[in-house]
């Protein structure tokens, strides 16, 4: 006990170490404060393990640490999950000209609530309204900060204290413990479920309708799929019936698309012009998923509808920065040429990348991967099936490639092995995340169209 109380003595203080030419100039660079926490904890840690103190290595320690805290928590990373709109990772990548424009408005003054025309106050949804109008037909729109936003939103206008009928095979939940009879709830709205989980039919509807019913609503069940002995309603007969009864008809569409997917190959989505010519009175949908924009919440409809949410208190705690909108208008822009869309759009580029295209990326890619595994691992090219993800099709799936780690191990080991491997990956200076199935490690292409930089990374960290 003596002897750790004397090696405890013998550390120096934290002035004594801040006072050494090395940690002067990480003051210089980093400033005191942080620097002085950065020796504060490091020397706790000699404490705690009664370590004496070697001034090289404890300058280096400090060295790191400051590093490890000024290290972006928010980083690029590499997805190689086969889950293109992957939520954990982000979502939609945006493309280049979302960046710009959002860099621009980012690095001054800008007219986002300023009207250059009159020199009047503005409506920042002017800069992205016009152009949801023109594509999707609606008379008005408004952007909030997601889809969640905008149905609690549209909720709470329209139906707050009265009674929103929906099937109960909609009653979603989606990520996040996000359930509809939960968001009702929080918009001070009733739900009224009608029909069954698997089969709802139009006089459920009708036969709810009273006097304190405010809404009828339709949630696409975006990340399920409800199969064998079911039925439901058509949008078009629940807006005519919704207009009899003398109550708006909404839509929550989830992922909605603007474009028609079947156009690159991939499998039919609703988009919100399909419900708006079906009758649907306002539609919700996101901006960061099969948009392919930034996170957003848009909502489009009736302009009178749309009047009445932008006077709601909730809109100013759910609207959108000019960040957003900025990157939003830019991706907006990009529909206006459904001809390029998928050449400069990267979520679509994504999901409509060929199979073939991509197998034979992964046979170029194979003998750099070998080089960084090691002999303790055999790499190879396998055909793969991944996903859209983030509630879109939810059945549906895309084929794809895949470079497969398989370990040369006993089963024992294997799992360690891969889980070792996994982690190294992450540890890059760009983490690469992929999915660990059946006793191998899968790196699914899809989402890799230029690999130059994971090339660059593996060379200068192999595994060993």
């Amino acid at each position: 006990m003596n002897q750790q109380a004397d090696i405890r003595r013998l550390l120096p203080s934290v002035d004594q170490i801040l006072a050494w030419p090395l940690i002067q100039q990480l003051q210089q660079d980093h400033g005191q404060p942080l620097v002085k926490q950065a020796v504060t904890a490091e020397l706790d840690l000699l404490r705690q393990h009664n370590s004496p103190c070697e001034p090289d290595l404890l300058a280096a320690a400090i060295e790191s640490h400051l590093v490890r805290v000024l290290s972006p928590s928010l980083r690029k990373v590499f997805n190689l999950t086969g889950t293109v709109l992957h939520t954990n990772l982000g979502r939609a990548p945006l493309p280049e000209e979302a960046i710009k424009a959002m860099c621009e408005v980012a690095r001054g003054a800008s007219n986002l609530e300023f009207d250059l025309e009159t020199g009047k106050r503005g409506d920042r949804d002017s800069h992205v309204e016009a152009w949801l109008c023109r594509l999707t037909g609606a008379e008005a729109a408004t952007v909030v900060n997601n889809n969640a936003a905008a149905v609690l939103l549209m909720l709470n206008t329209l139906a707050r204290s009265k009674e929103v009928i929906v099937s109960r095979g909609e009653l979603v939940e989606i990520g996040g413990a996000f359930r509809v009879p939960d968001i009702m709830q929080r918009a001070q709205c009733k739900l009224r479920e009608v029909g069954t989980t698997n089969r709802t039919h139009l006089r459920d509807y009708n036969e709810a309708v009273e006097a304190r019913t405010a809404l009828m609503m339709t949630v696409h069940t975006s990340n399920y799929v409800i199969q064998g002995f079911t039925a439901s309603v058509p949008e078009a007969q629940l807006a005519q019936a919704a207009h009899e009864h003398g109550v708006p008809y909404v839509v929550d569409l989830g992922s909605g698309s603007l474009v028609d997917l079947r156009r690159w190959g991939l499998p039919y989505e609703p988009t919100p012009m399909d419900s708006l010519a079906n009758g649907a009175d306002l539609v919700s949908f996101s901006g960061d998923k099969l948009l392919g924009g930034p996170q957003a919440g848009i909502i489009v409809g009736k302009r009178v509808l749309i009047e009445r949410l932008k006077k709601n208190a909730l809109k100013r705690a759910l609207r959108c920065d000019k960040v957003t909108l900025a990157a939003l208008e830019a991706v907006l822009r990009l529909y206006a040429n459904p001809e390029q869309l998928a050449h400069r759009l990267p979520s679509l580029r994504w999901l409509s990348r060929s199979q073939p295209s991509i197998a034979q990326q992964a046979e170029r890619l194979i003998p750099a991967i070998q080089l960084w595994a090691g002999t303790r691992y055999e790499v190879t090219s396998e055909p793969v099936m991944g996903q859209i993800g983030s509630g879109a099709l939810p059945v549906e799936q895309l084929p794809s490639q895949a470079l497969v780690l398989t370990p040369i191990a006993s089963k024992r080991d294997a799992n360690r092995s891969l889980q070792s491997a996994q982690k190294s990956l992450r540890n890059l200076p760009i983490p690469v995340i992929g999915r660990i199935n059946d006793g191998r490690l899968i790196l699914d292409l899809r989402c890799l169209d230029e690999d130059s930089e994971l090339l660059a990374q593996l060379k200068q960290y192999p595994l060993g």
